[in-house]
């Protein structure tokens, strides 16, 4: 079974909003972009606007779909469902007690993401590069 969650690749200036998994969490202690799982009766538009709201305290006004991602990781089946926020009303904060940073596009190498998460930042860099 697939589990689809609504992934945003918060943009702002350059650089991407992410955030640190919780270490009891899949892929604990890696950095990800915010999201969660989409509920049933939900859209992923619908969820990822529920999700950043609790997650990093954002209300999204804008976005767009970035990229689709299908990923085994062996023990969990996941589909990313991702999309380009470019606006959102408020400071990004952990409100769940996640570490969050903005890095700059070019930085997002540095940082270990899970590996569903590697085509994504290959799908931003694109992105960034044809001017957003």
């Amino acid at each position: 079974m697939w589990v689809h969650v609504a992934v945003g690749a918060v943009y702002r200036q350059g650089a991407i909003l992410i955030a640190r998994r919780h270490a009891h969490r899949h892929m604990g202690d890696r950095w990800e972009l915010p999201g969660g799982k989409v509920e049933a009766g939900e859209t992923a538009k619908q969820a990822l606007t529920r999700e950043l709201r609790e997650e990093v305290a954002i209300r999204v006004t804008q976005l767009q779909p970035l990229v689709e991602i299908r990923h085994d990781y062996g023990d969990k089946r996941v589909l990313l469902d991702t999309w380009w926020v470019t606006g959102f009303d408020g400071e990004p904060s952990g409100a769940e007690g996640q570490e969050v940073r903005w890095v700059p596009v070019e930085s997002l190498g540095e940082f270990r993401f899970p590996d569903a998460n590697l085509a994504i930042i290959e799908a931003i860099r694109a992105q960034v590069l044809a001017g957003c």
